[in-house]
């Protein structure tokens, strides 16, 4: 029998249009305590562990000061949600590889309350098989463990998965998890970033990757499970 095969998805950034609302509420949060941090460099750090974000950009401020940016954040993040909207092809996208017997997994390390907000938006549970949150992990990308998780959630090997992402994060973690990537430019990440950090195929966004599916490992896996 063929091995269980899953095609796993960041969501911020890939399939919802979030990563410039997280670049704004962490202006805010960092504002708010008196540390200067440029827009450009957040947007930089969008996609990696939330920690490692705080303390690279607070310059490793006093644990009770991180703990408030991340509190910060959250909060002022929350506040934008109506501004949120799934990005161009993410439902069709997950729909064309659910027709393909692939298992959808959302391999995000969002905190749980964003994540929920996240998923009302993409309004897409009827094709996911399996979600990850920050819970499942002690910490995120770059680090493989969220990659881990997810393959472990639904029985898949890195082997027979695709993780599809818009973060040079991303790739990086998958690299270190042995899981090809594809990346998408959504996030604002440019395509020469993403693949000098490993994916194996850079697209606009979910719909450029939906037009291009026959072309990428995502359709191999499917037809290797019709194979």
């Amino acid at each position: 029998m063929t091995a269980q095969a899953a095609v796993l998805f960041d969501v911020d950034g890939t399939l919802v249009d979030s990563n410039y609302l997280h670049v704004h509420a962490w202006r805010r949060a960092f504002a708010e305590v008196g540390i200067e941090a440029e827009s450009w460099r957040i947007h930089r750090a969008i996609g990696m562990d939330g920690s490692i974000l705080v303390r690279l950009l607070s310059d490793d401020a006093p644990e009770d000061v991180r703990a408030r940016l991340k509190d910060l954040h959250s909060r002022y993040y929350l506040e934008s949600a109506a501004l949120l909207s799934p990005l161009p092809g993410a439902r069709p996208l997950l729909e064309r590889i659910a027709a393909l017997n692939l298992p959808v997994v959302l391999a995000t390390s969002a905190p749980d309350d964003e994540l929920a907000v996240l998923r009302k938006v993409l309004d897409c549970d009827d094709l996911v098989a399996a979600v990850t949150s920050s819970a499942d992990v002690d910490v995120a990308k770059p680090h493989p463990g969220i990659i881990g998780t997810a393959l472990d959630r639904i029985g898949a090997t890195a082997d027979r998965a695709v993780f599809v992402g818009d973060a040079v994060w991303d790739a990086q973690a998958c690299v270190r998890a042995g899981v090809p990537s594809i990346g998408v430019l959504s996030g604002g990440v440019s395509r020469a970033e993403l693949e000098a950090a490993g994916a194996v195929g850079v697209f606009d966004n979910a719909e450029d990757l939906l037009a291009h599916l026959d072309q990428t490992p995502i359709a191999d896996l499917g037809r290797a499970g019709h194979g």
